[in-house]
């Protein structure tokens, strides 16, 4: 996965979200939420702890691809999550994102 997503990420048969240099972002082909999109790096990091402190330029182009998803999908008011996991709870060995969300509750369906 991280050979793939380092030298033929453009091959990867998906609806790009956003695509930059250095991460791609598209929904989850089996969504567990009603939005469910995944965040992808194109380095070859094995997980969250492999990031080197100095690749500032994955992280900044994170920070700006969720904001302008959370953004484009109105999710600041009914509030998101972002997911990474790490060891046991990772089941693929390439660091991925999970930005996902759901209906936003009323207080009719609270009650």
């Amino acid at each position: 996965m991280g050979w793939m997503m380092s030298h033929v990420s453009f091959a990867i048969p998906v609806e790009r979200l956003r695509d930059t240099e250095t991460l791609m972002a598209f929904h989850h082909p089996h969504p567990c939420h009603d939005v469910h999109i995944l965040l992808v790096p194109k380095r070859p990091f094995g997980s969250l702890m492999e990031v080197p402190l100095e690749a500032t330029d994955f992280l900044h182009d994170l920070l700006e691809t969720v904001q302008l998803l959370v953004r484009q999908y109105e999710l600041e008011e009914r509030g998101y999550r972002l997911i990474v996991n790490g060891g046991d709870y990772q089941e693929v060995p390439h660091l991925h994102f999970h930005l996902v969300a759901d209906p936003q509750e009323t207080d009719d369906q609270i009650s």
